[in-house]
Formats: structure tokens, C-alpha cells, sequence
């Protein structure tokens, strides 16, 4: 299995909705990508590793699919809207990673 993250570093000044990124932004990207999801959840950042710190990252999303083609293909189809929305919550560039589940 396939765990696509995008995660939103904290970025100081910057903007980002979070009812809008697990709301919206989550029922655009569970529609366009439909049956080759097998999960979606969104994360908002409290706190880093020592107490008190900041969290590193705003928000994070995680998508997991069967396979990189299930993931491929359905990007390519529908990314350019998913990436589109983008602007409609934040102003922060995501950075992904994409990795293969090693456990379960």
C-alpha cells in the first residue's frame, strides 16, 4: 500500500483554514479520487517533540492507496483540481512525500 502525506510546514503569518481543509478540501479530494482511496484524514499541528514548541507542521493530510498506479492514475486525472483548491485554505506550499506501508 501506498501513503501519499502532504504536510503544510508552520509557516509564521501565514494563512490556513482548517474547517476549510477537512471539510471542503476533504470532500473535493475523497469525490475526485473516489473508490481508489482506500483512507483520507487531515491532522492540525499542536506541538513539537518538546513540550511547549511549536508544531512544525500547520496540517498534514494523509491519502493511502492499493498501489502507486491506483495513486497515479488518479492524480492524473484529477490533481489539477485537488492542487487548484489549494488556495481556497492557505498560502503555504505543501511539500508531499509519498512511501510504501511497511507495516500494518
Amino acid at each position: 500500500m501506498i501513503r501519499v502525506t502532504v504536510m503544510y510546514p508552520n509557516t509564521p503569518g501565514a494563512r490556513f483554514d482548517h474547517e476549510y481543509f477537512a471539510g471542503k478540501h476533504g470532500d473535493l479530494v475523497r469525490a475526485r479520487f473516489g473508490s481508489a482511496l482506500v483512507s483520507f484524514e487531515t491532522n492540525k499541528g499542536l506541538g513539537g517533540a518538546t513540550p511547549g514548541s511549536p508544531a512544525p507542521f500547520e496540517a498534514a493530510a494523509q491519502l493511502v492507496f492499493n498501489s502507486m498506479d491506483d495513486f497515479q492514475k488518479a492524480f492524473g486525472q484529477h490533481g489539477g483540481e485537488i492542487m487548484g483548491d489549494i488556495p481556497n485554505y492557505t498560502d503555504i506550499e505543501p511539500q508531499v512525500q509519498i512511501s510504501e506501508i511497511t507495516t500494518g
